[in-house]
């Protein structure tokens, strides 16, 4: 069975001379990617890197990344992504759970103070050892050991319901059928270009890596907020002339499609399609609906392309080489539309749960429709078989939920909100609307013994977990709501929590564009944006000396903000100064300034 590294080098064989990734202005053929890697890893073999070993690699966005991920497979290891993004705290766990052999960063990255040996690539010694390697394509002869599909090709880490994330432990053996997918479904021709959208620790990463680099396509790379969703993801999109993207709906659902990824594919995944969206982006590109959780290589279904008029959207037809069951509580195979469990089974299955045999035995267990000794995973979600053949999604069977595309076990907030001193009891819920106005909030009891306030306990939760995972807000409560048998009624907080954003809406704050006047002015400016704050974030109390995502914003609500701020001021803000804003009084005279400099250049 072909390994990743060889269908990569089929393709360097094939079009040596094709663009293989573009960052900023930085365009790097297959040629030149394949002698860079190999370099690479014959330095990292020579550190010990090889079959069934990890290697942590904490490298921001850039072809430097590409060149990593490809050496230490070469060089038969497996790859643990660190997002240099999260909170240190969350990788160093990471590291000391997964254990690596060693750690590739660049010099940016300083933030990391680990216990494990460091390649430091961009240190100019070790870049000149590099060049003294050769760059012919690495042999079995020359790893460690013979690399075979059974063995490690990357560990993701991901949320975990006892508030300890677990890494995710996936083998090679599910390449061969992931290429065959991609080459049958999407067809990607030499120079087409692929967007790089999602972040490296997710596995999304890793299809878009091989979306591109083992189908002769071109992976498009770009800074963090230049692929923000809205005007940044759009303007990227269109200056790269983007042929295929991976986005979950949140993303799409506030960018606009127009002139995007004409005749070519868009898919999306990690969260629901809905009509609406299906309407929009089937419109002039092909769409795909995909699915799929991290315990399998990226995927286990996908359908499409999708006709934006059909009634339920569906996640379509098992991957080549794999299989979705839906099973009742019996294990008995239910092909009759009624709704049971998606069971996974097939090549791209899992090893299991880094270090939880525990867990592994109860997630992934024994295939009673499989050969003798085959798998499945058991994968909590619900869904149901239409007549011909079709699966369609349709909920969860435990707590586990997904925010603006992103997996989260709330026992995991919970659980780092339960780690502050001042509280007793927390329970996490998840409110919104849409799948760009979610939000998680948190309800507290908090400990007669100590004082603390929402804020506080918000930055508690910030300093171990990713963005994505930090409440919105953060409720006190003397007492909880239970059920007759005592349990907490979640169901009531959760529609507490829906009448919280509610309630604290006022209809009507908005400032009219026409009264800020000819010149605008920071102060008029302060007034606006703190109506469209307060709209936006469902508050009702947005001052101008308050940060946006302290009051609970998160990156896809920025964009909302800076999409209103264009179409009802016509101002173009760059997310990127949307993002670095410190309160909404900075955001107004950047606003401003930015008014100011257009209307100088259209005079």
């Amino acid at each position: 069975m072909r390994l990743l590294s060889d269908f990569f080098e089929s393709q360097v064989a094939e079009v040596p001379g094709a663009p293989a990734v573009l960052f900023g202005d930085t365009v790097i053929d297959y040629a030149e990617l394949n002698a860079r890697a190999n370099r690479l890893a014959r330095r990292l073999i020579a550190a010990g890197a090889g079959p069934d070993r990890l290697v942590a690699i904490a490298v921001p966005r850039s072809e430097r990344l590409i060149v990593a991920v490809l050496a230490v497979l070469k060089a038969g290891g497996a790859y643990l992504p660190l997002d240099p993004a999260y909170p240190a705290d969350r990788l160093t766990h990471m590291v000391t759970d997964a254990e690596p052999v060693m750690l590739l960063r660049t010099e940016d990255v300083t933030s990391l103070r680990l216990d494990v040996p460091e390649l430091v690539l961009d240190d100019p010694s070790f870049e000149a050892a590099c060049e003294q390697e050769s760059g012919a394509d690495v042999t079995q002869d020359e790893r460690r050991a013979p690399l075979h599909p059974a063995h490690l090709m990357y560990v993701i880490y991901t949320s975990g319901s006892t508030g300890v994330p677990k890494g995710v432990a996936v083998t090679h053996s599910g390449v061969a059928d992931l290429v065959s997918t991609q080459a049958r479904v999407f067809g990607v021709r030499p120079g087409e270009r692929v967007l790089q959208w999602a972040s490296f620790s997710f596995d999304a990463w890793f299809w878009d890596f091989t979306l591109a680099l083992l189908n002769g396509g071109a992976l498009v790379m770009a800074e963090q907020h230049d692929l923000m969703p809205g005007e940044s993801l759009r303007e990227t999109m269109l200056k790269h002339r983007v042929d295929h993207a991976v986005m979950p709906p949140v993303a799409l659902g506030v960018t606009d499609s127009e002139g995007l990824l004409t005749g070519g594919t868009i898919t999306s995944t990690g969260d629901v399609c809905t009509r609406s969206l299906a309407a929009e982006w089937s419109k002039g590109r092909r769409l795909y609906n995909g699915y799929g959780p991290t315990e399998v290589t990226v995927g286990a279904s996908i359908g499409g392309p999708i006709d934006g008029v059909q009634e339920d959207v569906s996640i379509g037809t098992p991957w080549d080489g794999g299989t979705v069951y839906v099973l009742d509580g019996s294990l008995g195979d239910l092909r009759d539309g009624t709704d049971g469990e998606l069971y996974l089974a097939g090549s791209g299955v899992a090893r299991g749960y880094l270090n939880r045999p525990g867990l592994t035995a109860s997630r992934f267990v024994a295939d009673p429709y499989g050969p003798p000794g085959s798998r499945m995973y058991r994968s909590g979600d619900r869904g149901r078989r239409g007549a011909d053949g079709e699966l369609f999604f349709t909920g969860r069977v435990d707590h586990q939920v997904k925010v603006r595309g992103f997996r989260v076990e709330l026992g995991e907030v919970e659980a780092r909100l339960e780690s502050h001193r001042a509280v007793e009891i927390v329970v996490a819920v998840v409110s919104g609307e849409d799948a760009s106005s979610q939000r998680i909030v948190a309800y507290v009891k908090p400990s007669a013994r100590h004082e603390v306030t929402g804020d506080e306990l918000r930055e508690h939760a910030r300093e171990a977990l990713p963005e994505h995972m930090v409440p919105s807000a953060v409720v006190m409560l003397d007492r909880f709501p239970t059920l007759l048998n005592g349990k907490i009624d979640r169901r009531e907080l959760e529609e507490r929590a829906a009448r919280l954003a509610l309630d604290a809406t006022t209809p009507g704050t908005g400032v009219p564009a026409d009264e800020v006047g000819d010149e605008g002015g920071a102060g008029s400016y302060e007034r606006i944006l703190c109506a469209m704050v307060n709209e936006i974030l469902k508050i009702g109390h947005a001052a101008p000396g308050d940060n946006f995502f302290d009051l609970g914003g998160h990156s896809v609500l920025a964009a909302q903000l800076a999409r209103r701020v264009r179409s009802e001021l016509g101002v173009a803000v760059p997310m990127r100064d949307m993002l670095a804003a410190a309160d909404i009084a900075e955001l107004a005279d950047i606003v401003e300034r930015t008014e100011r400099t257009e209307r100088t250049e259209r005079a």
